[in-house]
C-alpha cells in the first residue's frame, strides 16, 4: 500500500489532503507537535475506513523531521509521497523594524523543514517514482497588492517563507523530475474555510486537496493558484 506523510498536519488542509488520499486506497502518516490533535485526526480517518498513525515532531526542526521520518520508516515502511500542509506564524511583521538575524527562521518550515523531509524520503520517493505536494500561500507571490496586503496586517515573515516554499518547489521539481518524482504546490490565494478568518466564501479544503490528487496524478503542472470567488 501506498504512504503519505502529512508534515504539519492539521484539521483544515492536512486532514483534507489525508482523508483524500486515503480514500485513494492509500494508508497515512500525520505529522504535529500536538498529540491530541494528531490523535484526532486519526480517529477521524479510522472512522471513514482510512489507516493512519501518527508521530509527534517539528517540521520547523530538521533534527525532529529527520527523526520522524526515520520512525516512520521503520514502523510503516517505504514512503510514496511527502506533503507538507505547515506554516509559519507571524513572526516579523515589519522587515525594517526585524532583526536581520532572526529573519533566517521565517525559513525554518517552509524551506528547512520541506527540504530535510524530501532528503531523507528521497530514496523511497525515487524508487516509488513518487510526489512532493505542498500546500502554500498567494503572499509569496510578486504582486504590489499582495504586498501592500502582507504589509498592511504585518505578515513581512509570512510573505518571505511564501515566496521561499514556491521557488524550492520549482527548484526540487526541475531536479527531481528525470527521476521519476513529481513536485507540485497548490498556492491558496484567500481565506479557507474552517480557518479564524475564513469568509462566506472561503475555500474548501477538500477543493485543495482534490487539487493536489489531480496534480499529482497527472504530473503535469507544478505550481497551481485556487483563488476564493468574492
Amino acid at each position: 500500500m501506498s504512504l503519505l506523510v502529512v508534515i504539519g498536519y492539521g484539521p483544515g488542509n492536512g486532514h483534507a489532503l489525508a482523508r483524500r488520499f486515503g480514500v485513494g486506497g492509500w494508508s497515512i502518516a500525520l505529522v504535529g507537535r500536538d498529540a491530541a490533535r494528531l490523535d484526532r485526526g486519526v480517529a477521524a480517518l479510522a472512522a471513514a475506513g482510512i489507516s493512519a498513525r501518527s508521530f509527534v515532531g517539528d517540521a520547523g526542526d530538521p533534527a525532529s523531521v529527520r527523526a520522524t521520518i526515520a520512525g516512520i520508516r521503520a514502523e510503516l515502511g517505504a514512503i510514496s509521497a511527502v506533503a507538507l500542509t505547515a506554516y509559519r506564524p507571524i513572526e516579523v511583521p515589519d522587515v525594517l523594524g526585524a532583526d536581520p538575524a532572526a529573519i533566517v527562521h521565517v525559513f525554518d518550515i517552509g524551506v528547512a523543514g520541506l527540504l530535510t523531509a524530501v532528503q531523507e524520503s528521497l530514496d523511497d520517493l525515487r524508487r516509488a517514482s513518487g510526489s512532493v505536494l505542498v500546500v502554500n500561500g498567494a503572499l509569496g507571490q510578486h504582486d504590489d497588492d499582495i504586498d501592500a496586503f502582507a504589509v498592511s496586517f504585518g505578515g513581512d515573515g509570512v510573505a518571505l517563507e511564501c515566496s521561499a516554499k514556491t521557488k524550492l518547489v520549482g527548484l526540487l521539481s526541475a531536479r527531481l523530475r528525470p527521476d521519476g518524482v513529481y513536485v507540485g504546490e497548490v498556492v491558496i490565494n484567500g481565506s479557507v474555510l474552517g480557518s479564524p478568518h475564513a469568509g462566506p466564501t472561503a475555500i474548501d479544503p477538500a477543493d485543495v486537496a482534490d487539487r493536489l490528487w489531480g496534480m499529482s496524478v497527472a504530473r503535469d503542472e507544478t505550481h497551481a493558484v485556487v483563488v476564493e470567488e468574492r
